[in-house]
C-alpha cells in the first residue's frame, strides 16, 4: 500500500476493464479524502484517527496484517502467539503513523522537522557528502523514509529516488508532486528510459540517491540470507556504487515516542570483482538491515511476502526459470 511513482502526465489505459477502472477511482477517492482530512485536522486528532484505523485493520486480520505477523515471526521466533500478535499491532500503528506523517510533511517547517528527528553518526553522512563521490543511501522499509529525505533536503542536500509506475496514475502523479514539494526528485523505474543512466549522472554530480532496498523477489534480485532464511534483495544499490565509485551508505530509521531516529551506518566498501562485489555488498546490506530490524521490529513495515518460503510454488518456479534464462543469455 505504498505509492511511489507515476508518469508526469496521466494517460488512460484503454486495455483496463470497467471494474479495474472503478477500483482505481475508489482507491484514488479514499486516498484523496484521507490526504485532505489528515492535513487539515489538528495533529493529535489526525494521529489518533490513523491509530484507530490501524487497530481496526489489526482486529480485522486483513491480508497485510497476517503477512506482517508471519514476517515478524522470523524476527521474534521465541515470542509467544500473544506476544507476536501484540507486536503486530504495534507494527500496524507504526505503519499508519508513517502515512499520517507522510501526508503532513509538506506543511512542516525545517524547525518542526529538526525537533522530531534525532540522528546517530551524522558525521558519517557529512563526510560522505564532502567526498563528492555521490551517495547511494540504501534503506529498509523502516520508520519514515520520506521524513529522512525531507531532513536531508532541508539542509540543502539534493535527493533523488526511484519507484515503479503504479496505478491509479492520477493519484500516483500526486505522490510524485508531493515528494517534489519536499525537494525529492523521483525517477521512474518502469514506463520510461532506463533509470541507470540518469542515476549515474546524478551520482557524478554528487547527489544522494535514496533506494528502499530490502525486497526484490524477481529474477533480477540478489540471493541473500536474511534473518536466517533465503530471499532476494535488489542489486541496484550495490551495482550503482560499484559501477560509479559512489559511497554505499546503509541508513536505518525507527520511532521513539514523538521522535524519528535516523542512523547512518559505516559505508560498505567494495571487495573483489564487479559481480562478486555486488553479491557481497548486497548480503552485507541485508545484515545491517537485519540487525536494525531485530532492535526495532515494530517499525519494520513489511506487509508483503519477503522470504522465498512464503511464495507460492508456481511463483518460485517462475523466478527460477527467469534466472535460468538470464544465465543462458549472459
Amino acid at each position: 500500500m505504498r505509492f511511489d511513482r507515476a508518469s508526469a502526465v496521466a494517460r488512460p489505459d484503454v486495455r483496463r476493464g470497467p471494474l479495474a477502472r472503478l477500483r482505481d477511482a475508489g482507491v484514488e477517492l479514499v486516498y484523496s479524502l484521507g490526504w485532505a482530512l489528515v492535513r487539515k485536522l489538528p495533529r493529535p486528532i489526525a494521529f489518533g484517527l490513523l491509530q484507530l484505523l490501524a487497530d481496526l485493520a489489526w482486529m480485522c486480520r486483513v491480508r497485510g496484517v497476517l503477512q506482517l505477523q508471519r514476517n515478524l515471526r522470523r524476527v521474534r521466533p521465541e515470542a509467544s502467539d500473544e506476544e507476536l500478535w501484540s507486536l503486530t499491532r504495534a507494527g500496524m500503528r507504526s505503519y499508519f503513523r508513517y502515512w499520517c506523517e507522510m501526508f503532513r510533511l509538506p506543511d512542516m517547517t525545517r524547525e518542526e522537522i529538526d525537533r522530531k528527528v534525532v540522528t546517530h553518526n551524522e558525521e558519517i553522512f557529512w563526510a560522505a557528502v564532502e567526498s563528492g563521490r555521490g551517495i547511494v543511501a540504501a534503506l529498509p522499509h523502516m520508520g519514515n523514509w520520506d521524513f529522512a529525505g525531507a531532513w536531508a533536503t532541508s539542509r540543502g542536500i539534493p535527493m533523488t529516488a526511484v519507484a515503479e509506475r503504479l496505478r491509479p496514475e492520477r493519484l500516483f502523479d500526486r505522490f510524485v508532486a508531493h515528494r517534489a514539494a519536499l525537494g525529492i526528485e523521483v525517477l521512474p523505474v518502469t514506463g520510461g528510459p532506463d533509470p541507470m543512466t540518469a542515476l549515474t549522472e546524478r551520482l557524478a554530480a554528487g547527489r544522494v540517491i535514496g533506494l528502499v532496498a530490502d525486497r526484490d523477489l524477481s529474477a533480477r534480485g540478489v540471493d541473500v540470507t536474511f534473518l536466517g532464511e533465503p530471499t532476494r534483495m535488489p542489486a541496484g544499490p550495490a551495482a550503482l556504487a560499484v559501477r560509479t565509485g559512489a559511497t554505499l551508505l546503509p541508513v536505518t530509521m525507527w520511532y521513539d515516542g514523538p521522535s524519528m531516529h535516523i542512523r547512518f551506518h559505516e559505508p560498505l566498501e567494495r571487495t573483489g570483482g564487479q559481480r562478486q562485489a555486488i553479491r557481497e555488498l548486497t548480503q552485507r546490506l541485508a545484515d545491517v538491515f537485519a540487525q536494525a530490524i531485530l532492535e526495532h521490529p515494530e517499525d519494520w513495515h513489511m506487509l508483503q511476502p519477503l522470504w522465498l518460503a512464503d511464495l507460492r510454488p508456481s511463483h518460485r518456479a517462475s523466478i527460477e526459470r527467469q534466472q535460468q534464462r538470464r544465465r543462458a543469455t549472459g
